[in-house]
């Protein structure tokens, strides 16, 4: 089995399915000739033509309001907002347009797109190129919202959201496109191809959207984490010799409740961690759940783990960025507790 970043099993990904179905479209800033930003397109105009992969205007408002038009017809786009900071002007089309059109038309249209977005920091990229927007969208009736944390989940997860009737906001760590990273920023790099989870399918295979995946077992406390911080969290628990059951949640919107509940039920603890602003991020959601879901089961306060209620820092990427040092304060505070 073939080894890849989650840069290539992205597109493999899009790939498999332009293959598989010629109502599948790739379009948005740079994707065409350049193949993308971070080359995640790279090789699928010259194999498919300029008519199914294609270059926008520098308009995000405008792209995804061309996507929802084409789905409306028939197509499925697969859209790349450059970065995930871009996506504010498509706002509006997102959640007042896209979200709605099944519920508007009572099921008579769905709105078959994907919205790729690179999401996250750690590349100093500064406040406008490392933002983590994932709540804005799980607070929205008719999104589906998903982040892979590994090139196998990565594009199993990007086919099934292609595959999908209703719009799919995909969120791509850019921080593990080429690598595990576990937020020790002063090591070297690790590539994807030592790490098991590089194993990818050349053909067509799906992860089911909505199903969590428990990436490490314990007894101790349950970690829940999606993105970067999935190994970030692998790297606390082992660098603190705690029991950490550690759950990669892969899909925000739908939530896998079952699998947190069964793992905080088990532990008796639980510690959310996510790279977004503390506040209003989608960690509250997951606290909140557990404290209703779980409540005689806690020995201990619920601990959130997450970025500074202040705009993405470019001189203090590092202190503002969740590390191994602070995930394992939180897991050390629990249990103390």
């Amino acid at each position: 089995m073939p080894r890849m970043t989650m840069i290539e099993a992205v597109r493999s990904a899009m790939d498999v399915s332009m293959e598989r179905d010629d109502d599948v479209v790739v379009f948005g800033e740079d994707v065409g000739y350049f193949g993308g930003v971070f080359r995640c397109t790279q090789g699928l105009q010259a194999k498919y033509g300029k008519t199914r992969c294609f270059d926008a205007p520098i308009s995000e408002s405008g792209i995804v309001g061309t996507a929802i038009g084409m789905a409306a017809y028939g197509l499925k786009p697969c859209v790349e907002i450059q970065f995930a900071d871009y996506m504010y002007p498509a706002y509006d089309q997102i959640t007042q347009e896209a979200a709605r059109i099944r519920y508007r038309s009572a099921g008579d249209f769905t709105c078959p797109i994907v919205l790729r977005m690179p999401t996250g920091g750690g590349i100093f990229g500064g406040q406008t190129h490392s933002q983590s927007p994932e709540a804005l969208f799980t607070h929205v009736c008719g999104l589906k919202v998903v982040v892979p944390s590994n090139p196998y989940d990565a594009k199993g997860l990007l086919i099934a959201s292609i595959e999908d009737p209703d719009p799919v906001m995909f969120l791509e760590p850019k921080r593990l496109y080429n690598g595990p990273f576990d937020g020790h920023h002063d090591r070297p790099v690790i590539p994807w191809s030592k790490h098991e989870l590089s194993e990818v399918p050349d053909g067509h295979y799906t992860v089911p959207i909505g199903k969590a995946e428990i990436r490490r077992k314990g007894s101790a406390v349950t970690v829940i984490a999606y993105g970067t911080m999935v190994h970030v969290a692998l790297a606390a628990a082992e660098e603190t010799g705690i029991d950490a059951e550690i759950i990669d949640l892969r899909s925000l919107l739908p939530l896998d409740l079952d699998t947190i509940v069964q793992s905080v039920t088990k532990t008796g603890r639980c510690v959310v961690v996510h790279e977004a602003t503390l506040t209003s991020g989608f960690g509250g959601e997951i606290a909140a759940l557990v404290q209703e879901t779980c409540f005689y089961h806690l020995e201990a306060p619920i601990v959130r783990v997450a970025g500074w209620d202040t705009p993405y820092p470019h001189a203090q990427e590092w202190d503002y960025f969740p590390g191994p040092a602070r995930v394992g304060r939180a897991l050390t505070e629990v249990m103390e507790a």
